[in-house]
């Protein structure tokens, strides 16, 4: 016998900027109402960690009660090859198969699907989730709140009719230039920017690395601590950089763009 029940509703559900960091930015600031209050009435995610989906789901319950108790939340991870090598393969197919996890809104209940910072699946994992539920026929409802990439972007003074976020950049020292001079090749001929994260810990390093690698005429972008209140954004040029030379928390999450 066929089941007639409808499937739910996958919500793509925002989260503060403010993880890892040493003070909390309040959820207000950053997340529309209609976003804490869809969050609070689901009981099934999709998580990219369970322990910080938890700690978020509290921050949530002191503003709007949440509809099933911390310890009756539903929380699936996602796999840990999946946060290693990404959602989809070098070809962009997806790499993953994540219909399983979407069993829950096969049985009709709405589902929340999460990172630990940010959109899920803009520059985090997720995006294999979103489409198993196309695939599915389940809906799927973004929700409003914080994507440091944009908001980076259109601070930055740089081309925002035309831009790529190209990820992390090489972690050996060798590669990294190479990569960097590529990526201002390509600003220089297209015109496009180019946005890339880092683990904040080797923000430092990648600073020095962007610095001492592009032509002084290119344009450089640091923002950092994006919605918390010690958040810095500063554009200018490679040249200008180099006379006022500084160093990058290693403890903030940092978004870098570079362009013409």
């Amino acid at each position: 016998m066929t089941s007639t029940t409808p499937p739910g509703t996958l919500y793509l559900v925002p989260a503060p900027l403010d993880f890892g960091c040493e003070t909390q930015t309040p959820l207000t600031d950053t997340l529309a109402s209609g976003t804490l209050s869809t969050a609070a009435r689901l009981t099934h995610w999709v998580c990219e960690n369970a322990k910080s989906t938890r700690a978020y789901l509290k921050r949530i319950d002191a503003l709007y009660p949440l509809a099933a108790p911390l310890q009756q939340q539903v929380l699936t991870e996602l796999p840990r090859e999946v946060h290693k090598k990404g959602d989809h393969s070098d070809k962009g197919s997806a790499s993953f198969d994540a219909r399983p996890l979407l069993a829950p809104a096969l049985a009709g209940h709405d589902m929340g699907l999460v990172s630990e910072a940010g959109m899920p699946a803009v520059a985090d994992p997720g995006s294999s989730v979103v489409r198993a539920a196309h695939e599915l026929g389940i809906a799927v409802v973004p929700l409003v709140g914080p994507v440091s990439l944009l908001l980076a972007l259109a601070a930055s003074g740089l081309n925002g009719q035309n831009f790529a976020f190209v990820g992390y950049l090489p972690q050996d020292a060798q590669e990294r230039q190479q990569r960097i001079r590529e990526l201002e090749a390509l600003a220089h001929k297209s015109g496009q920017t180019q946005l890339f994260i880092e683990t904040p810990y080797r923000n430092a390093a990648v600073w020095q690395a962007l610095v001492q690698a592009l032509q002084p005429q290119t344009r450089l972008a640091l923002a950092s601590g994006l919605t918390l209140a010690k958040a810095s954004v500063r554009s200018q040029s490679v040249q200008q950089w180099r006379q006022q030379p500084i160093s990058p928390d290693n403890r903030t999450p940092t978004v870098f763009a570079l362009g013409r």
